[in-house]
């Protein structure tokens, strides 16, 4: 019963019994749609109780205008009519079944001697409908099976008694490699093709047993009567048919006529399997997203969910096995067992469900160098994420072309164009300690100088030493403090904090670790780089600086040239002539040519 629009001022004149409310906002536009065992209660609730509700519902409030209510006999009622208004209308702050899949059908087609086919496109009037499946593998396992126990025929004619009597057809390929049985020439009546038809679809049904006792008879009868060929092909089909079973029975084959529903849910989104059981074997699973409005309880959303997906897979099973309790139809039985066979269905369905959560939650690329971030905050008790990471290193070998290099992550990753070397310019020698601070108050003094964003955290590959001194370029700056810092040693991943003699150790698991790692040995390879480019630089170089009269930039411009000293001294003295001038060309020739 319909009763007309009131005002939400009008709420305690509800009478106390089960039915559907709806709430319109100023626009007259239902913004939502609720089931209650007393309309009541559950409507004035929402006003009585507002300042306990959160702050979705609250928005919802805030919004209404008026109401109206349809009294229901029973809370079951109520949430079929629920159920139906949610789905014509979609109210903003209603639950939202995310369901955005075309999922593929089995259809028995209405038409004389009818085909049986897949689609993805439902229309009642076509035909016979059995499905959705929740992945074309499943349906195919299916439809091959059906076409290895009978001969259904492919053909799109018009096979009309007409057509047939008068000729019109001829057997294709089909026929002649045994998969049809030619009702396009009368070669197979239809009684008999209309038989194969409903065994077909005892299979689709899921009663396998109906279908397999039939084989069986027919295979007891041909061997009584000695045709023993005839009752080998019945027995393959039994074979096929028990073999496509066993790949289906879950637990116990008594156990049939079921639905199994489980629920796990998050803040904002829930997610339901739901699984249809006949003879031990599972003819269903699916499991679907639910975007959550208000904070609904499990209960509401399991309940409203549960009454669709049955209505959608046409399901009358009597018995609903649930890891909660639900809102039923009063001839229907809720179990939520805790030990047997029906557990062990329910907890396949959890798993399900956990598993198809773990997959629509999966952090994208972005979201886990967040997260990374964010356990590197932790695990190094930061006041703010490092988006941006700064770490530097030192390279000399035997004391030659000592070099450094400092490299730079931003959000996780390396941006290059950021990375930078540095020639040591103020140490003779190999002083590890003395390079990094110069390093490190070079750098920084001219961030400073040029006014660009400092670092969130600085990292000093080598212990305390080096963290040491990587502290006095930052005290002469004013930065000591101000910057996070600390030191990471190669030989036991050991982090070093300033003024700490006792290192801290990430676990050997941690993202973060492996993060600091990774930029850690990004500054070692870009130092050894460019102190192998020193090194290699400087030995080319040796034999045309050795040259009394050539200097740095003659020997530039030769090598810059000509690439190599090998080159240089294949040149002729006409060639160095024109490239260097009179004197120096004559210098380099004698030289190579004594």
């Amino acid at each position: 019963m319909q009763i007309p629009r009131h005002s939400v001022e009008e709420r305690n004149t509800l009478p106390n019994a089960p039915g559907v409310y709806k709430f319109f906002n100023k626009e007259e536009e239902l913004i939502y749609v609720g089931k209650a065992k007393s309309l009541k209660k559950r409507v004035s609730s929402y006003f009585s109780k507002s300042h306990q509700l959160n702050r979705k519902t609250r928005k919802l409030i805030s919004e209404i205008v008026s109401m109206e209510y349809t009294l229901a006999n029973t809370e079951f009622d109520a949430l079929l009519l629920e159920n139906n208004l949610i789905k014509e209308n979609q109210p903003k702050y209603n639950i939202l079944l995310k369901d955005d899949k075309t999922y593929p059908y089995i259809c028995i087609v209405n038409e004389r001697l009818p085909r049986i086919i897949s689609t993805r496109t439902f229309d009642p009037t076509y035909g016979e409908y059995f499905g959705p499946y929740s992945s074309v593998v499943a349906m195919k396992n299916v439809l091959d099976l059906l076409r290895k126990l009978y001969s259904i025929r492919t053909c799109k004619f018009n096979l009309s008694e007409k057509n047939i009597l008068e000729g019109k057809f001829k057997v294709c390929l089909e026929y002649h490699i045994g998969n049809c049985k030619g009702p396009c020439e009368n070669l197979q009546s239809k009684e008999d093709y209309d038989n194969e038809i409903e065994q077909a679809r005892n299979i689709l049904k899921g009663n396998l047993s109906v279908v397999r006792n039939y084989f069986k008879q027919q295979m007891l009868t041909a061997s009584e009567t000695l045709e023993f060929e005839s009752a080998q092909k019945f027995k393959d089909k039994i074979d096929l048919l028990d073999k496509f079973q066993t790949r289906s029975t879950v637990v116990n084959p008594k156990l049939s006529e079921l639905d199994v529903f489980s629920i796990v849910s998050e803040k904002q989104v829930a997610f339901v399997n739901y699984l249809q059981v006949k003879n031990g074997a599972i003819i269903l699973a699916r499991t679907v997203e639910i975007k959550k409005k208000l904070e609904e309880s499990d209960e509401d959303v399991l309940s409203l969910i549960a009454v669709e997906l049955r209505d959608r897979h046409g399901s009358s099973n009597k018995e609903i096995i649930s890891n909660i309790a639900i809102t039923l139809e009063e001839d229907v039985n809720n179990v939520l067992p805790k030990i047997g066979d029906k557990k062990k269905l329910l907890d396949l369905s959890l798993k399900n469900a956990l598993e198809y959560k773990k997959d629509r939650l999966k952090p994208s690329g972005k979201e886990k160098k967040n997260e990374t971030l964010l356990q590197l905050k932790m695990d190094l008790k930061l006041q703010e994420v490092p988006q941006q990471i700064e770490c530097f290193d030192n390279s000399n070998l035997q004391g030659t072309n000592p070099v450094a290099s400092m490299v730079c992550f931003k959000d996780g990753k390396p941006s290059k164009k950021d990375y930078r070397h540095f020639n040591i310019k103020t140490v003779e020698g190999p002083d590890d300690f003395a390079s990094m601070k110069e390093i490190v108050h070079r750098r920084y003094r001219r961030l400073l100088n040029e006014d660009l964003p400092l670092p969130q955290l600085i990292v000093i590959d080598g212990g305390k030493g080096q963290l040491s001194s990587a502290c006095e370029a930052l005290r002469e700056l004013d930065l000591y403090g101000k910057i996070p810092i600390v030191g990471i040693a190669k030989r036991l991943e050991e982090i070093y904090f300033p003024g700490d003699s006792i290192p801290i150790h990430i676990s050997k698991k941690s993202p973060s670790l492996f993060l600091l790692q990774r930029i850690r040995d990004e500054a070692h390879r870009f130092a050894i780089t460019f102190h192998r480019q020193k090194r290699s630089s400087s030995s080319f170089n040796t034999e045309l600086e050795a040259i009394k009269g050539v200097g740095k930039k003659t020997t530039d411009r030769l090598l810059k040239e000509y690439k190599s000293t090998r080159k240089i001294k294949a040149l002729s003295k006409e060639e160095l002539i024109e490239f260097l001038g009179q004197s120096k060309a004559q210098l380099v020739y004698n030289h190579f040519h004594k």
